[in-house]
């Protein structure tokens, strides 16, 4: 019995696939240079400069790995902020992003009128500038403060309480306000991912067995979302890793109880322009990012299988 040979795929050269498809390639030639320029290379740069002693006013010197052994093995504050910032991710993140698409979910059961007031409302937060100074008011430390004034007039307590000075209550102030600020550009990718369904994969379900919402979700909607997932999830761990602490509690922070890596890289770059070893501190944030977005996709490869 003679095997059967396969059909050879021919390689079509660079210049001719250029000149075929020259339309397509003029149309995002700004995009991608614009994403060379502004993403792609300060990222390479930040590289560069962690293995220097960058200071803006001297010429770098080589270091070698010494910023990245400073960082983990000497700098005791970099530690502190790591693990606040790893609190603050593992919280804000996956709650941030599961609060997100339930609440999507939860509203495209609604008619379109009331849909629309509700994703208004929800969506408006992440869009406010002055947040922070909203929430300042709220937790002022003074008797005049939102939370302070209401809990003695209520009785509840005497004298104010230092909210945002308090190491005991600032890391939670700081997730309160995260989570409020959540419902931003993945959220509303989830709505639209929702919107977008196959009415009529959900009847073939129905024909096939599926006699509830819970694996309607699981095996129908959450697969043929995934592309709007993994860009929830990438907005969300984005979000959780900038998370600044200084923009509420100040900085520092009363015992650095909400110092972050955002706040460490802040203090090196721009008060005391070390850059190279605020350059070390970007590149390890970076690394953060982007290992947690691995684990997501391989996470969500697993969803409706």
């Amino acid at each position: 019995m003679s095997n059967m040979s396969k059909p050879i795929k021919k390689k079509v050269p660079l210049l001719t696939e250029l000149r075929t498809k020259k339309d397509i390639y003029l149309m995002i030639l700004p995009f991608s240079i614009a994403f060379l320029i502004f993403t792609v290379a300060p990222v390479l740069f930040a590289v560069v400069m962690s293995f220097t002693n960058y200071n803006v006013i001297q010429t770098p010197g080589f270091l070698g790995l010494e910023n990245y052994i400073n960082l983990f093995l000497n700098d005791d504050l970099f530690m502190t902020a790591l693990q606040n910032t790893f609190i603050m991710a593992i919280i804000t993140g996956p709650v941030g992003f599961l609060l997100s698409f339930t609440m999507a979910w939860m509203l495209c059961e609604l008619p379109d009128k009331v849909r629309i007031f509700m994703t208004v409302v929800l969506y408006g937060p992440s869009l406010a500038g002055n947040a922070y100074m909203i929430w300042g008011l709220i937790f002022a430390d003074d008797s005049n403060g939102f939370i302070n004034s209401w809990l003695m007039r209520l009785g509840v307590m005497d004298s104010a309480v230092l909210w945002l000075h308090d190491a005991k209550y600032m890391m939670t102030i700081i997730l309160i306000v995260q989570l409020w600020m959540s419902f931003g550009v993945g959220f509303l990718s989830f709505i639209a991912g929702l919107q977008g369904v196959d009415r009529s994969q959900l009847e073939a379900g129905m024909v096939d067995g599926i006699t509830n919402r819970w694996q309607e979700l699981w095996y129908i909607v959450l697969p043929s979302m995934k592309p709007v997932l993994l860009f929830g999830s990438i907005m969300s761990i984005t979000g959780a890793y900038s998370i600044s602490g200084s923009a509420l509690t100040g900085f520092p922070s009363t015992g650095y109880a909400t110092h972050s890596i955002v706040d460490h890289l802040g203090d090196y770059g721009t008060t005391r322009l070390e850059m190279g070893y605020a350059s070390a501190i970007a590149v390890v944030l970076f690394i953060l990012m982007v290992g947690s977005n691995k684990l997501i996709q391989k996470f969500l490869r697993k969803v409706g299988t």
